[in-house]
């Protein structure tokens, strides 16, 4: 599968929208557990897949090649980290989570009903 460059054909657009590149990235296996595993901190590549809940070395290798042709992630002396590109996604993504809170409770208790 090809790395879902901006511009290019990605999955679910022939047009190559940005945002559409993105969602293709990140709808990925692990592309996003990634990304969110490293606003922890560094991380080297073993406990990169501790905190992945031990992804397979040759998928974790994979998103992180992606991740890194994508400025996303990079390598540095401590591991590897979140790009500034990264760490603007993260700043995105993590309302989601809060949102992702109040979105189940008000599933849940309408299932109850």
């Amino acid at each position: 599968m090809a790395i879902p460059l901006p511009g290019s054909q990605v999955r679910g657009s022939k047009t190559g929208k940005a945002i559409m590149a993105l969602l293709d990235l990140l709808g990925r296996t692990w592309a996003l557990g990634i990304i969110w595993n490293l606003q922890q901190g560094p991380a080297t590549f073993r406990e990169l897949q501790q905190r992945c809940e031990k992804i397979s070395p040759t998928l974790l290798n994979s998103r992180l090649k992606e991740l890194k042709a994508l400025q996303l992630v990079d390598m540095q002396e401590t591991g590897y980290q979140l790009t500034q590109q990264g760490v603007e996604l993260i700043a995105i993504i993590l309302p989601l989570g809060d949102w992702s809170k109040h979105w189940e409770k008000q599933v849940l208790e309408a299932q109850n009903v």
